[in-house]
Parts: structure tokens; C-alpha cells; sequence
């Protein structure tokens, strides 16, 4: 299979995880689909708030935010 059919969530499993495992990234040091913003608040009061955004992995390291890691399908420069 090219690398360019290959969704996001592909390129993740395949690739992504096992890299930041071969880094020595523990499981408990690694977590997915992590909620970093509540969403824009609107001041108009139409809507409460914008969308949530999420990072792909966040990394901690004693138990602090260390980095996010965002994952992009293969057909993003």
C-alpha cells in the first residue's frame, strides 16, 4: 500500500506511536486525543463557545504537558 492512501489515523499506528515508543516514551508518559482548548468564547452570546481543539499525543514528563505531537495524513506538506 502507498503511503499517500494512508489516513491519518494509519499513519499513527504505523508509524507515529512506534516512533515515540522507540524514543522511550512510556505508556503512562503518552496520551491521545488530549482536549488543549475549551474553544473560542463568543462574545455575541449566539454560542456559548467555538469548537474544542485536540492535540494527537501529548507527552508528559512528570506528569507536566512536555509536548504535543499533531499527526497530518501523507498528503500534507
Amino acid at each position: 500500500m502507498d503511503k499517500k492512501d494512508l489516513t491519518e489515523q494509519e499513519i499513527r499506528t504505523r508509524y507515529i506511536t512506534p516512533a515515540i515508543q522507540s524514543a522511550r516514551w512510556q505508556p503512562h508518559q503518552i496520551r491521545e486525543e488530549v482536549t488543549i482548548t475549551d474553544g473560542q468564547i463568543h462574545p455575541d452570546g449566539k454560542a456559548p463557545r467555538g469548537k474544542r481543539k485536540f492535540a494527537d499525543y501529548v507527552l508528559y514528563h512528570h506528569n507536566m504537558p512536555l509536548a504535543i505531537v499533531e499527526a497530518k495524513d501523507n498528503n500534507h506538506p
